[in-house]
């Protein structure tokens, strides 16, 4: 790889990855961080705010992620590596959310603005999720697929917007001479593809998927896409996509999934508890027809993450 590399280092939120992440950061000159930009970052990382008081202000879903990750930055930016935070759509939301709190209304949204296509993806997604939740309450085993197709196709939507919005504004930070960094989200793999055609030497880009190295470490393999990613990243990929058997089996894979996988976080350990529930959950719906879906279905709809796992295991499905 050219010494002026761009790491695209795809990658999920648990603690356990904080490590991983620093190693490739640590080779570049540049950081560019999947996070909207803070007024109090740049504050957070001289020392000059302390990072419980940082992190006080977000709403955050990973609280323990997050630490680990800002103790980390700061001893990268004391070695002189330069950090940005680059994530256009959550800041165009967040410019949403202040405008709606100042009493606009989404009628005042100027059209044909930024702005305006992420309330629109975020109003359409919002709607979708809404109706999966009504829907999961009392509907039929097919009627929750369905409303699982149709949030995962808005879903995607909201993900084509993001990416090619943060495609656009990392080119702009993409100096030809120094070594950088990307961090990215494991959804974000279209992302890859719109920076390859941003890119003057599209050679000078190295993607990297950071759990895989964590799990061979352990003798484990396997990529870390549920059902329900794979379902939405297929729509990313092809939004017009008809391929109704693979779109069921695997929506019906994402309610049983989505059931057995643990919720929350674990400290970290070099055993990787995350990487390890997330990949055996996987595994274990990997290998479930439809048939076994709407069978199994039912019984867990109700349950808990223990009594699900023992439903299963009773019924012999294993990772």
């Amino acid at each position: 790889m050219p010494s002026n590399r761009i790491i695209f280092g795809l990658s999920i939120h648990r603690p356990e990855m904080v490590p991983v992440l620093m190693e490739w950061m640590e080779s570049c000159d540049m950081i560019l961080l999947e996070e909207p930009p803070d007024q109090d970052f740049i504050h957070m990382l001289t020392g000059s705010i302390s990072i419980d008081d940082y992190l006080m202000q977000q709403d955050l879903e990973y609280q323990i992620f997050s630490r680990k990750m800002c103790r980390s930055l700061r001893k990268m930016f004391a070695r002189n590596k330069s950090i940005y935070q680059v994530e256009p759509y959550l800041e165009a939301l967040a410019g949403i959310h202040d405008f709606f709190a100042d009493g606009f209304r989404p009628s005042d949204i100027a059209r044909n603005t930024v702005r305006h296509r992420v309330y629109t993806s975020e109003h359409y997604a919002t709607r979708a999720l809404l109706n999966f939740y009504d829907v999961s309450m009392s509907g039929s085993f097919e009627a929750i697929i369905e409303a699982v197709r149709h949030f995962a196709k808005q879903d995607a939507a909201r993900f084509r917007l993001r990416d090619t919005l943060r495609a656009q504004a990392l080119k702009v930070l993409l100096n030809d001479n120094v070594s950088v960094f990307i961090e990215a989200g494991l959804m974000h793999f279209a992302l890859r593809g719109l920076l390859l055609q941003r890119l003057t030497e599209p050679e000078r880009l190295q993607t990297v998927f950071l759990a895989d190295a964590s799990l061979k470490r352990l003798n484990m393999r396997g990529r870390l896409y549920g059902p329900g990613d794979q379902l939405t990243l297929l729509y990313v990929f092809h939004p017009e996509l008809k391929w109704p058997d693979r779109e069921m089996l695997l929506a019906a894979r994402a309610l049983i999934y989505n059931k057995l996988i643990a919720k929350g976080e674990w400290e970290a350990s070099e055993n990787v508890p995350h990487l390890r529930d997330e990949l055996a959950c996987i595994q274990m719906v990997g290998k479930l027809t439809l048939d076994d879906c709407g069978r199994l279905y039912p019984l867990i709809r109700k349950a808990g993450r223990q009594e699900a796992l023992r439903v299963m295991r009773e019924a012999g499905v294993k990772s």
